[in-house]
């Protein structure tokens, strides 16, 4: 090997894979000398049963390309078929341009010849290592996000992505959405992702607290500030430091206190109410709100910088209706925990009761469905049945006189009195009745014979009335 290293630390368990050993040899004495342990396989088969140990992680990986038995290129699609958490690097002596392509397209981490220049060796590790943390942090934090913000769906996909990426960054961020969209859950994963987890999380609900206690409630007061503040008291703020703040519903937030919030962004220095001393805090800002705050800026509600400094990264939770797909997981994990939480024994959610839920728009969001499965499980005798779904959900039992019945739809005849708009309503909802009816009531198969999103045919089904089992 050549040329001298550049200081580097490796602390980390790294594999090499290699047939000769005098270069086994050699890359233990270089990478033990940084500070790695140091695993040896000879042939491809020895590294996979390595892989497949249940003791210490693996955390980086060299190989050779050309070994006897399996070759470094077939072991190396052996893990990337299951998904290439691990990095590896491939080396070797008679690397041909094919099989550095080869190698690049099966995810390997970096591909180089011998003979091998230390320096590029320790480099190449601990870019490896960095790179096998990193992962494995996104995995654990994804985990953890996971345990609250339930869904599969694209949109919480893009959700779960913008969190982990915006989390990773010291950006302030302005979280909006629908009233029950779980804007909180949010800002909690945020917070959760960042290197500040291990500080505080502070909620301010800035809508639940009177207008003239919240420069207090933020900053702290001294003793005699004002009628009863009778000891010194640190403010959220401060609480804070360190750590996280949210500032739930901001667009409530009075003029006064918006300027002072201002002033922590723009310095980090806070005064309590009735002191004369600047104290600094270290806090991470995070707000969300249900309003339209360039609204609230044209119209002299909310201060048009301050709505710049909260906005540096804007994130949206998108309402349940736009996330569909989702309701079903939504309401098992409602379920598991209602029982769980009133010592109830598990119970199942009927296909009915399950069709009368996905049909429901859903105005409060998760937060509305959440309050009615609870209303659902404790109620309920055993499994929950379409009964047992509130009337407000199911719909009324007179939605099914509407529509089919009422018209003639080859002749065009109706009942005196019926206006275009109403015509065409009842022929859409016999059609999709009908739909419904041939597809087994399968909202998704309906949807795609439709040529609709589903999540568009749920909204139909829910302004047309049309209740699962309907004939």
């Amino acid at each position: 090997m050549t040329d001298s290293p550049p200081p580097a630390n490796l602390q980390g368990r790294v594999l090499v894979v290699d047939d000769e050993k005098n270069i086994r040899r050699t890359l233990r004495m270089v990478l033990e000398g940084e500070g790695a342990e140091v695993v040896e396989a000879a042939t491809g088969e020895e590294a996979l049963r390595i892989l497949q140990d249940e003791g210490p992680a693996v955390e980086a990986m060299l190989m050779d390309v050309m070994m006897p038995g399996i070759s470094g290129l077939d072991v190396l699609e052996k893990l990337a078929s299951p998904g290439l958490d691990l990095p590896v690097i491939m080396i070797s002596g008679h690397a041909s341009v094919e099989d550095a392509v080869k190698a690049t397209r099966l995810g390997a981490f970096d591909f180089f010849e011998k003979p091998l220049a230390r320096d590029r060796v320790i480099v190449s590790v601990r870019n490896a290592l960095r790179q096998y943390r990193a992962d494995r942090h996104l995995r654990e934090l994804r985990t953890r996000i996971r345990g609250e913000i339930i869904g599969d769906s694209e949109p919480m996909q893009d959700l779960l992505a913008q969190i982990t990426k915006v989390g990773r960054s010291k950006a302030r961020v302005l979280i909006s959405g629908e009233s029950g969209t779980g804007k909180e859950l949010v800002a909690r994963a945020i917070h959760e992702a960042s290197d500040r987890r291990d500080g505080a999380f502070v909620k301010v609900n800035c809508a639940a607290i009177p207008r003239e206690l919240i420069e207090s409630e933020l900053f702290g007061h001294e003793r005699g500030a004002f009628t009863g503040a009778t000891a010194q008291k640190k403010g959220l703020f401060e609480v804070a430091s360190g750590g996280t703040i949210f500032l739930d519903e901001i667009g409530d937030m009075a003029l006064g206190a918006q300027a002072k919030v201002l002033r922590v962004l723009q310095s980090g220095e806070i005064m309590r109410v009735g002191g004369s001393k600047l104290e600094v805090v270290d806090v991470r800002v995070l707000a969300a709100t249900h309003k339209n705050l360039q609204e609230l800026v044209g119209q002299g509600e909310f201060r048009e910088d301050l709505y710049f400094r909260l906005a540096v990264v804007p994130i949206t939770v998108p309402p349940l209706r736009d996330r569909a797909g989702d309701l079903t997981a939504l309401c098992r994990h409602f379920i598991d925990v209602t029982c769980q939480d009133n010592g109830l024994a598990p119970k199942r959610l009927s296909d009915d009761a399950l069709g009368a839920l996905q049909a429901h728009a859903w105005p409060g969001n998760v937060r509305e469905l959440r309050n009615v499965i609870e209303r659902m499980v404790i109620l309920s005798d055993d499994d929950i049945e379409l009964d047992d779904v509130p009337p407000e959900i199911r719909g009324s039992e007179d939605d099914d006189d509407r529509g089919p019945n009422l018209i003639d739809i080859g002749t065009g005849q109706a009942p005196d009195g019926m206006s275009l708009r109403e015509f065409r309503e009842a022929v859409e909802r016999a059609f999709i009745l009908r739909r419904l009816q041939d597809q087994g009531w399968n909202v998704s198969r309906t949807a795609e014979s439709l040529g609709v999103e589903r999540t568009h045919l749920h909204k139909k089904m829910k302004v047309l009335g049309i209740q699962r089992g309907q004939k």
